[in-house]
């Protein structure tokens, strides 16, 4: 009785052990893959290295624009929040940072469309329908600029 119910003690820990093996490959293997891609072109397969590095060029200087304008948005959010809270309510005040929100979207929008501009002039005709393919599935799932692909199927 006791080998029996040492073996079954040892084959669900090795069940449970594979199992939560499992689990870490995959989370890293999505974490590998999440921190390959920064952006639309790079689900663009034959770039080449000279595209590559242009690319870079582009973002060194887009990518902190953009996070300025996210790192306004998330401040101006969390002062709308609390002024939505506040007793009693400053309509004025609400409306005028809901206000300062949408102009930040509007900026960031057009960074994003001033950026695919700038990348397809990069592209070759092939590469350049394949990024059509890209960015009309990423719109249409709601992505917005490079940080927010989503995983292609």
């Amino acid at each position: 009785m006791a080998i029996t119910s040492f073996a079954s003690g040892f084959i669900t820990a090795l069940l449970l052990l594979a199992f939560l093996l499992a689990v870490f490959m995959r989370l890293r293997r999505t974490r590998e893959n999440q921190t390959a891609v920064r952006g639309y072109l790079d689900l663009i397969a034959d770039l080449s290295s000279v595209q590559r590095e242009q690319v870079q060029e582009i973002r060194r200087s887009f990518l902190p624009r953009v996070a300025e304008i996210r790192e306004s948005l998330r401040a101006e959010r969390a002062e709308l929040a609390r002024l939505l809270f506040d007793e009693p309510p400053d309509r004025s005040k609400i409306h005028s940072v809901a206000r300062q929100i949408l102009l930040h979207q509007s900026d960031l929008e057009n960074e994003v469309i001033e950026h695919i501009l700038e990348e397809q002039e990069l592209l070759t005709s092939s590469q350049k329908r394949e990024f059509y393919k890209i960015i009309v599935e990423q719109f249409s799932s709601g992505g917005l600029g490079v940080h927010d692909v989503k995983s292609r199927s």
